[in-house]
């Protein structure tokens, strides 16, 4: 008997009784940057039984300004963040089983990543991934705790299957934007402060008490914060929570990838129905410090080691690889 959880179990809604449903509980964090590792690591220290941390991508120098598991170290050895993730949990609570996976979340993959989970926390960077756990969630039934923050905004909503409004019921309620942290940039006290709610709501959740169906939302550089109560936002008709057909679960809806024949380019295909406004992202990707240029037609854009074209009708063409898991990760780096 170490103490190690003392201090928690004093507390009175979580106590000793609460403390060992904690341990018999399994989270699976979608998306191990700033958000994910955040949340994980509150869990793993929290005495959660079960941790799985899943992530496509490896560690930049650009994420340790807010990514807190992840060292100087990890970037040199460019470590996928998920097993970077993994190490530095199990060092932190070895009660805990960590697994982080190395792996692309899809609508192929999701049902047997969360199988099992008690619940679900969003830490992902683009919102069709998302909505593919989204309706992963629904149809097992599981906890989905949604987050996200750019800048110094965070929005937060913890979807109930069969109580609460899912992600797809408040898709027109959401300010989604399409910014990203890469072209709007992040406070590391933002994403904190997301974590908290998530992991507030999931420690409620594994010790049997209940959450209340509000959309949180701040901007700590502004002062501001508000709340909404969703639970009147039900859709009997959402295609997710309502008929149940899982739209985000089929393929005419992912996003389709191909590498074009001899060109060293990968066209990709979004899913999402909503098209981009072409003349508010170049400003954006302009502001982020990319060369823009563009014409009624399309919009290119170019890093030091990378071009992107994107056209009017949501194709994306990213030149210099035909790794297609690469050129998503950038896509939804700079589109979101």
């Amino acid at each position: 008997m170490t103490g190690r959880y003392s201090r928690q179990e004093l507390f009175a809604p979580i106590g000793p009784s609460g403390q060992e449903k904690l341990m018999e509980a399994r989270a699976v964090v979608i998306g191990g940057g700033a958000l994910g590792t955040a949340s994980a690591e509150m869990l793993v220290r929290a005495g959660v039984g079960s941790v799985t941390i899943a992530d496509r991508d490896y560690v930049e120098w650009s994420n340790l300004q807010r990514q807190q598991l992840y060292t100087e170290d990890d970037v040199k050895k460019e470590m996928p963040k998920a097993a970077a993730a993994e190490k530095r949990l199990r060092s932190i609570n070895s009660d805990v089983h960590v697994k982080g996976i190395v792996m692309d979340v899809t609508a192929e993959n999701v049902s047997e990543l969360i199988e099992g989970a008690s619940v679900i926390v969003d830490a992902a960077d683009n919102f069709e991934t998302r909505l593919i756990v989204n309706d992963a969630a629904v149809k097992m039934g599981i906890p989905f705790l949604y987050g996200a923050c750019v800048g110094s905004y965070g929005l937060t909503f913890t979807v109930l299957p069969g109580v609460t409004p899912c992600l797809h019921c408040l898709l027109d309620k959401l300010p989604l934007g399409g910014l990203t942290c890469d072209t709007a940039g992040i406070i590391s006290p933002a994403v904190l402060q997301v974590a908290v709610y998530q992991v507030t709501d999931a420690l409620k959740l594994l010790t049997g008490e209940r959450t209340e169906p509000m959309i949180r939302s701040f901007d700590l550089w502004k002062n501001e914060r508000s709340e909404i109560n969703a639970a009147s936002l039900v859709n009997a008709s959402c295609p997710s929570c309502g008929t149940k057909d899982f739209p985000f679960l089929s393929y005419e809806n992912q996003t389709k990838a191909a590498v074009l024949c001899g060109r060293d380019t990968v066209q990709i295909r979004s899913g999402l129905a909503k098209q981009p406004d072409l003349e508010s992202l170049a400003v954006r990707l302009r502001q982020a410090g990319l060369e823009v240029t563009a014409n009624p037609y399309l919009i290119s854009c170019r890093s030091h080691d990378m071009k992107m074209v994107l056209f009017q009708d949501g194709r994306a063409f990213i030149h210099g690889t035909n790794d297609i898991t690469k050129a998503k990760s950038l896509y939804h780096k700079w589109i979101g």
